[in-house]
C-alpha cells in the first residue's frame, strides 16, 4: 500500500504535504508532485495537510483516478525529491478555488 497524489494537484502544486512528510518520497515537475510507492512509509501524515485533497491511500482511490497509482510510481523515478515546503505554482489560489476547497 502506498499514498498517491491525483490531478487535483496539477497547477497547483501546494507543499505542505512534503513538509510533514518523515522520508522523501515526493517529487515534483513543473506541474504537480508524484509519491514514490517505494520510499513512502504508509503514514499518511501527508493527506490532512493538501489543500485541494489530492492525496489518497491507494487502496481508497476513486475507480476513475486508478490510473494515478502507476503514474506516480513511472513519473516519481525521473523526477527531483521535493522536501521542504515551496511556494505554489501562480494560479494555484484560483485553481483550489475553482475545485471547491
Amino acid at each position: 500500500m502506498t499514498f498517491v497524489v491525483t490531478d487535483n494537484c496539477k497547477s497547483c502544486r501546494f507543499t505542505d504535504c512534503v513538509a510533514v512528510c518523515p522520508v522523501d518520497c515526493f517529487h515534483g515537475d513543473a506541474e504537480m508532485l508524484y509519491i514514490d510507492p517505494n520510499e513512502c512509509i504508509d503514514c499518511g501524515a501527508c493527506v490532512p495537510e493538501c489543500p485541494v485533497e489530492a492525496i489518497f491511500d491507494e487502496t481508497q482511490l476513486p475507480d476513475d483516478k486508478k490510473d494515478w497509482i502507476k503514474l506516480n510510481a513511472d513519473k516519481a523515478v525521473g523526477l527531483p525529491v521535493i522536501n521542504s515546503k515551496q511556494d505554489a505554482l501562480p494560479g494555484a489560489e484560483e485553481r483550489k478555488e475553482k475545485l471547491g476547497f
